[in-house]
């Protein structure tokens, strides 16, 4: 038996990485703040089971005890493998850093790295424990790489994981566990945060209109294509290289 945990999984992304796993004969147990009930048929017809738990990942505690919650349903089971797939982000506040809301800033920092950060370590722990392999993994951005006007916050937050992940994989080597901890960069997809980066003014946001261009020419990936890049990755466990930043760049 396997297991897969998916955040943000109600759209998007998150929602095609959850079909996709499940096509894969794996159970997906998804996150998220609204719920996606087509996700519970998908599951049915593909001989998996589909559990939701609703969580705002915006607050600690309620992370702590959704994960208490499923991690019952998770490894009682004594599952060959877990995947913990770390999906949801905001890309709010775009500004320029000095007019951004310090509270606005907190809690995208407690979306994007915080939150993720607390799943994987308490995921990490539990499978260790248990003796269960585990593979993690958190959704990037080339914004890691590069600065980009207007997002310090998306940047900052998205390369910390990056060197949050580096970070981990290091430890769980030197441990010699079973576990193993990636990030995946997935480019530029048609989503909602596309759509929402296209509604910004140049003045808090001065690429919009290369980003406008994206939609206007095509050049946004489906999320079904970049979900199915990621879970040929994380299911191919032998080949899964520890604490690399994957892009869909090299397989797209």
């Amino acid at each position: 038996m396997r297991f897969a945990v998916v955040t943000g999984v109600s759209k998007g992304l998150g929602e095609s990485i959850a079909k996709i796993m499940m096509e894969s004969g794996v159970n997906v147990v998804g996150i998220s703040r609204s719920k996606n009930d087509s996700l519970q048929t998908y599951a049915s017809q593909n001989n998996v089971t589909y559990q939701h738990f609703v969580c705002d990942l915006g607050n600690l505690d309620s992370i702590e005890h959704t994960f208490d919650q499923m991690s019952k349903e998770i490894f009682e089971p004594e599952p060959a493998i877990v995947y913990l797939i770390n999906n949801a982000g905001v890309l709010e506040p775009i500004d320029k850093s000095m007019n951004i809301k310090s509270s606005d800033l907190a809690y995208h920092v407690q979306v994007n790295t915080v939150a993720p950060m607390v799943l994987m370590n308490l995921f990490l722990k539990k499978a260790t424990d248990m003796e269960v392999q585990f593979i993690g993994t958190t959704i990037s951005s080339g914004a890691a790489e590069r600065p980009v006007y207007g997002w310090s916050a998306y940047c900052s937050t998205k390369a910390s994981i990056n060197m949050y992940t580096k970070t981990v994989a290091l430890e769980q080597d030197e441990l010699k566990t079973q576990n193993k901890v990636i990030a995946f960069s997935p480019g530029v997809m048609d989503t909602q945060m596309q759509a929402k980066i296209r509604e910004s003014n140049k003045d808090e946001f001065i690429e919009v209109d290369t980003f406008r261009s994206y939609k206007n020419n095509n050049l946004l990936r489906e999320t079904d294509a970049v979900g199915g890049v990621l879970v040929n990755i994380l299911t191919d466990e032998s080949s899964v290289e520890n604490g690399k930043i994957y892009s869909v760049k090299d397989y797209l």
